[in-house]
């Protein structure tokens, strides 16, 4: 004990906790915090013989850590130290340390928030920033501040990478007492740079033989999940072939305790271990003889995303803290090594922390203990990180689908159903699917498919996701590919909540309850925003109940299933549907049949792409799938109209009956609005554009839609008449006067103005325009017209702005062109003192 580093400073920390009520212990890997805090604490006068709860973050390294302490007590565990953890616990009346997960200690301050009979509870790596050890320090102080005056709650929080000032800040400026570094130096090799779409397993077993090779002594691998732990060691078996001095072993939080006992323990004599881990090694726990680490740089996280309401699992790099706490288990027992499989450059661009769990989870967990704890504002409670308003509400919004919240004037309140839901220790969707199960007599069926959610796949090559499958693997798992070590967490997890489910009350039984058709309605009870529906008559495409889409990667057998209801989605954020994992067919009627209220009823007007035409309905939905359809006879004529308006707004103007004249009567408002809008502010001339006409379809086009039922019936409307409504008096006069649909030329000539070109153009024969010097000029002179002037046969020769320019310019080029062409026709010199003319040659 007096090596290790954090002895040096146990009289400060005593010190600091006797005259304060909270401290925070920085301490880097190695450094004994575990191990050596709780039990030199253990004695101290303010502790008053109370208890000390030591948290931990995950199960292997709570029991791990109760063991340490144990055996430097001499006592086995479950004596003066004891640890309380999913599944498995060891305490007795004499214990005084108790080593929990953060999870237990929750249930225990909602049980009771006073925390009777304990006076000390350690956050240990409270770095890792869990949502759970966030929830549960805000309870504490709360705890601590308006509940403990007799005998106080103190409270620790140790990590080895923390902030430790901002957490001081969080607990009325606590006493930061500071360790000195890890016990032995780590050396710590780069390597080259990292591209981001590679796949790392090749470059982790080149750097473990390298390593093998260099070094002496175990090594322990960082890897970001078991699939790539099972690839890695696959690759290392065979290129290592049989040496009887090298001991592979995973590491990872689903294997069974002897499999994790056998990784964290010393080699054999004559061997050297492999570990290869997910980043469940990286805090807490010594795994005796590493003295080489191999650092992948990467983690598996779950990410909550508010907009899909899906949870995806994300590979990401890992922060500098988390590197360091995994170079750190190099340097525990002997000076070590680390290998890191990025280059130094990139390891300075690496975030400085993780992302704490809380900005990135589901938290409908989080909701129903703020409910239960009687939070209605987080602010009422102390947070390193608020939780996000978006994923929180989401979060109350799915509960009050579950039954277990209502919404009242005095704020978001626990339902009674809520009440048993707290009560057991799951996420509140299994809680539910296990309460309703129970009521109608389905509990055991409930509580193995929650097993099954719970626990990675039963099956190690499942030809489907269909959680029947996994279902029937609990009576008889022979000639199935079955994961023992998983099966067997979950029958043992399974017969747990089946007795806790004992003391609620069970209602009448189903029909036929061993019938397959139940797992799909549990699924869907405890998933009610992942009920599907197939997207045609055939295909992998599903429709979920939020919305969502979601399918199959791979040839199913449930692919044939019109309706299913889904437990398990993942799959990149940048896919267009979610990959589907997890799921079973469903019984709608039989689901309806349990809780009705899924069911809402929604009168829809809409317009059917197929037929054409409108159609009236009374939709049985859930959530956003439609379950049955009922045709409405009477239609409400104001909603008729919005419906048939946003037909149009679909479709586009060009749906209605417009002719070339009327868009140059449109043309030509626009023309007179454009001018008196660039010379004053207003004008009378409304605005026509389609973009205007699109937005004000109710104002305008509304009240003539009475007969229009079919797509065809808008080809009926007086579009001229309907528009033309709109221009008040005089204003019809005055268009034809300012903006003409024809201007005389000289000849006497009618040549029509299109105004679809900005500015407006004249088409004429260049030879009716002899003797005039000016553009013509519409809107009482502020406009000329663009002319295009034609040869004898209409075609094109010249456009001009002006025209007295062109008589002087390129008119003698044109002249001697059309001379050449048109040599009957008259093409005089002095074209301003020429007579127009219509024919070859003029009259006289």
């Amino acid at each position: 004990m007096s090596e290790l580093p954090v002895t040096q400073i146990l009289p400060q920390l005593l010190h600091a906790m006797e005259r304060h009520l909270s401290a925070v212990l920085q301490a880097p890997p190695g450094a004994g915090k575990t191990t050596l805090v709780p039990l030199a604490l253990l004695q101290a006068e303010w502790l008053a013989g109370q208890k000390i709860i030591l948290l931990e973050p995950r199960r292997l390294a709570a029991r791990a850590a109760a063991e340490r302490l144990a055996h430097m007590l001499g006592e086995p565990v479950g004596q003066t130290v004891g640890y309380r953890i999913r599944l498995d616990s060891k305490v007795s009346a004499a214990t005084r340390i108790e080593v929990v997960t953060e999870g237990i200690l929750q249930r225990q301050l909602q049980a009771d928030p006073e925390l009777p009979g304990v006076g000390l509870v350690i956050f240990d790596e409270f770095h890792e920033r869990s949502l759970d050890a966030d929830l549960g320090l805000a309870l504490c102080v709360q705890t601590q501040q308006y509940l403990r005056d007799e005998l106080p709650l103190r409270l620790l929080v140790m990590s080895a990478t923390l902030d430790a000032e901002g957490v001081s800040q969080l607990l009325d400026d606590a006493p930061v007492v500071t360790s000195l570094g890890r016990q032995f130096p780590v050396t710590v090799n780069y390597g080259a740079p990292w591209e981001p779409r590679q796949f790392i397993e090749p470059l982790v077993c080149q750097t473990v033989l390298q390593a093998l090779s260099d070094e002496q002594g175990s090594l322990l691998v960082f890897l970001p999940g078991t699939a790539e732990i099972r690839r890695v060691q696959a690759q290392l078996e065979q290129s290592l072939g049989s040496r009887p001095d090298v001991l592979l072993t995973p590491l990872y939080g689903e294997l069974d305790f002897a499999a994790q006992r056998q990784a964290i323990q010393p080699a054999p004599m004559g061997q050297r271990k492999i570990v290869l881990a997910t980043a469940i090694a990286e805090t807490s726990l010594t795994i005796e003889g590493i003295r080489v680490v191999v650092d992948a740089g990467l983690s598996r996280e779950a990410a909550f995303d508010p907009q899909t309401g899906m949870t995806r699992l994300q590979t990401r790099r890992v922060s500098r803290a988390a590197a360091e706490q995994r170079a750190g288990r190099a340097g525990r027992l002997e000076p070590g090594v680390c290998y890191r499989l990025w280059s130094a450059q990139q390891h300075e661009q690496l975030a400085a922390q993780r992302e704490p769990e809380i900005r990135q989870a589901d938290l409908a967990p989080l909701a129903l203990q703020l409910a239960h704890w009687g939070v209605q504002d987080t602010s009422e409670l102390v947070w390193l990180d608020p939780p996000p308003a978006a994923a929180l509400q989401q979060g109350r919004e799915l509960l009050q689908r579950l039954g277990a919240l209502q919404h009242s004037e005095r704020g978001w309140q626990l339902t009674a159903h809520g009440e048993t839901l707290v009560s057991l220790p799951m996420h509140p969707r299994l809680a539910h699917m296990l309460v309703v199960g129970r009521r109608v007599g389905l509990g055991q069926m409930a509580a193995r498919l929650a097993a099954i959610v719970d626990e990675r796949d039963l099956l190690r090559r499942a030809a489907s996701v269909d959680a029947s499958l996994r279902l029937a693997l609990f009576d008889d798992a022979r000639g199935a590919d079955a994961d023992r070590g998983a099966l067997q967490r979950a029958r043992k997890l399974a017969e747990q909540w089946q007795r806790q489910l004992q003391r609620l009350p069970q209602g009448g039984q189903v029909s036929d309850p061993a019938h397959d058709k139940w797992v799909g309605v549990l699924l869907a009870l405890a998933y009610p925003d992942r009920i599907a529906q197939r997207r045609g008559a055939a295909g992998s495409e599903y429709r979920l109940a939020n919305g969502r889409a979601a399918a199959f990667i791979e040839p199913d057998s449930l692919q044939q299933a019109n309706w299913l209801a889904i437990a398990a989605l993942g799959g990149q954020a940048a896919q267009r549907n979610a990959r589907i994992f997890l799921a079973a067919e469903l019984d709608v009627p039989a689901l309806l049949a349990l809780q009705p209220e899924l069911l809402n009823q929604r009168d829809t007007l809409a317009w059917d792409a197929r037929s054409e035409s409108l159609l009236a309905e009374r939709q049985e939905r859930i959530g956003e799938l439609v379950w049955q359809r009922t045709a409405l006879p009477q239609i409400d004529p104001q909603q008729r109209q919005r419906a048939l308006c946003d037909v149009v707004r679909r479709q586009g103007l060009a749906l209605l009956p417009w002719t070339p004249a009327l868009r140059q009567w449109q043309a030509r408002i626009a023309l007179l609005r454009a001018l008196d809008l660039a010379q004053q502010p207003m004008s009378d001339w409304p605005d026509m554009s389609d973009q205007t006409l699109l937005d004000s379809l109710e104002d305008w086009l509304a009240p003539y839609l009475d007969k229009v039922t079919r797509l065809a019936h808008f080809a009926n409307l007086d579009l001229p008449g309907i528009l033309a409504a709109r221009l008040p008096w005089p204003l019809p006069q005055q268009l034809d006067e300012l903006a003409p649909t024809h201007w005389q030329v000289p000849t006497g000539s009618r040549i029509r103005i299109d105004y679809s070109e900005t500015p407006p153009s004249l088409s004429v024969r260049l030879q009716e325009l002899f003797g005039s010097a000016d553009n013509p000029r519409i809107a009482r002179g502020r406009q000329p017209l663009k002319l295009q002037l034609l040869s004898p046969a209409q075609r094109p020769v010249q456009v001009t702005q002006d025209l007295a320019g062109f008589w002087r310019g390129s008119y003698a080029e044109v002249k001697k062109e059309m001379k050449g062409r048109y040599p009957k026709h008259y093409w005089p010199d002095d074209p301003l003192q020429a007579e127009p003319t219509r024919r070859a040659k003029p009259r006289s």
